[in-house]
């Protein structure tokens, strides 16, 4: 039970610092646009990373610097992409919460779905981080509890799941404060600042 907390604890450590996948969750959180799907991928995804970690795929990252370098190009291209659209999302003003006006607790359709998951998707593999991070660091921590490491794991994969559920569902209690002119032009220029902080941290490598 220990080393499953240490692992929930330690997922957790890793996946709650404010970047590109939490900034766009947040987001499809607040419009409540396909958010099951949206933190289902990542939960999937993280878990996936995670179980190739603590079956000790760590050293091919190592191996594969050009694979890394390719994603890394990839991602801050899709970042800077992203945040250009915030940007220009923050200075038209024309962003809306799509969520009913009777507070209806169900997704809402809003944008279409296949956009939605090719940018999860994107936001998600295409960051080398998360390999250094899920991969390599986790797997690396997880190895030194022995026969007990899928028991860490299992921990990190968990949190996964409850912070992106929770980022994601939790975010619509700021539906009130949303309704108000002008807080979706500050949610997009924030998103749009993350995105370009990720962006420059990726190119700088």
């Amino acid at each position: 039970m220990l080393t499953l907390l240490a692992g929930l604890g330690f997922g957790l450590s890793l996946i709650v610092a404010i970047g590109a996948q939490n900034a766009f969750v947040l987001r499809q959180g607040l419009r409540r646009e396909h958010v099951a799907v949206v933190a289902a991928i990542c939960a999937v995804s993280d878990a996936l990373l995670y179980a190739a970690g603590g079956a000790g795929f760590g050293p091919l990252v190592e191996r594969w610097p050009d694979a890394v370098e390719v994603m890394r190009w990839l991602g801050a291209a899709v970042v800077l992409g992203y945040g250009a659209m915030a940007a220009w999302r923050a200075l038209r003003g024309d962003a809306r919460l799509a969520a009913a006006e009777d507070g209806a607790l169900g997704d809402s359709p809003g944008r279409r779905l296949r956009p939605v998951v090719l940018t999860t998707l994107a936001l998600t593999w295409l960051n080398p981080h998360v390999y250094l991070d899920t991969v390599l660091l986790q797997g690396s921590v997880a190895a030194t509890y022995g026969d007990d490491r899928w028991l860490f794991t299992a921990g990190a994969m968990v949190s996964s799941l409850i912070w992106f559920c929770g980022l994601g569902y939790g975010a619509r209690l700021l539906a009130p404060v949303l309704k108000r002119p002008g807080a979706w032009r500050v949610v997009d220029g924030v998103i749009a600042l993350i995105m370009l902080a990720v962006a420059v941290s990726l190119l700088a490598g």
